[in-house]
């Protein structure tokens, strides 16, 4: 009898500190979304800043012109043979408007939360959409599982997204606020042209962005794409840029254009 008793006496103690320890939890958890657990905010509409390439990214570059990109043999012979006009009559006038090739544009971005998970990036730079998928179970998963993605190849492709957190524990200048940064992964990707004359990316291409954001003294508010693009079939080596844009109080200079096949 002791030991019966001492057992019911264990076991009732045993279900008390569960009982307790959920009571403490606060019960079942509410699963966290990318945008409840934002490290930066960049919503809004933004411009690019072209301070560096003008020739480039301003105007469509003459025939031939593909310095700056390792390129392979390939990659120049197809740029040599370049004609907008082919393009326009196969109606791939947006070859140009790709995710490896958008963002170099001179374009206006509107950045908004399609949900919570989703951030919708719209150019009015041949009229694209992008949409960067926060994936994994709080909406922070490994960008690198858009690698893994099927299904028919766009020109924006298919990006997944996760926020990556400021050493020190996400804790930023704003007295314990999060801080920190986002990282894409681009696949899926539709061939196109990295550069307006025709130099071009495969549909082998990957697009790895890291987007930060940069507050001036005077409450300015600035936007960096740094756009790794890796191509084994057109690029020697990774082609990295860095690519500025600058907040807009509102949206009214917006102005949506189509694609253009030579500007």
């Amino acid at each position: 009898m002791y030991v019966k008793n001492l057992i019911l006496v264990l076991l009732a103690g045993t279900v008390s500190i569960a009982g307790y320890a959920q009571r403490g939890q606060g019960g079942p958890q509410t699963p966290q979304t990318a945008k409840g657990t934002a490290a930066i905010d960049i919503t809004g509409t933004w411009v690019s800043v072209i301070t560096e390439d003008w020739k480039y990214r301003m105007v469509t570059p003459r025939k031939g012109d593909y310095d700056g990109v390792p390129g392979s043999v390939e990659a120049l012979r197809i740029a040599n043979a370049w004609d907008p006009a082919k393009d326009e009559a196969a109606g791939e006038q947006c070859k140009a408007y790709g995710a490896p090739g958008l963002m170099r544009g001179p374009t206006r971005l509107h950045i908004t939360w399609q949900d919570d998970n989703t951030l919708k990036i719209e150019s009015d730079y041949g009229t694209q959409t992008r949409l960067l998928r926060f994936t994994g179970p709080s909406g922070a998963g490994e960008a690198g599982r858009a690698g893994g993605a099927s299904g028919a190849k766009t020109w924006q492709g298919v990006t997944t997204a996760q926020w990556t957190m400021a050493a020190g524990g996400g804790r930023g200048r704003g007295g314990g606020a999060r801080h920190g940064s986002i990282k894409s992964v681009t696949t899926q990707l539709r061939p196109g042209y990295l550069r307006k004359n025709g130099v071009p990316y495969s549909d082998r291409a990957v697009v790895t962005e890291y987007w930060d954001l940069h507050v001036e003294t005077n409450g300015d508010q600035y936007l960096v794409d740094t756009n790794v693009v890796d191509d084994p079939v057109y690029l020697q080596t990774p082609w990295i840029t860095s690519l500025h844009f600058k907040k807009e109080s509102d949206g009214s200079k917006w102005d949506p254009s189509s694609c253009d096949a030579r500007f």
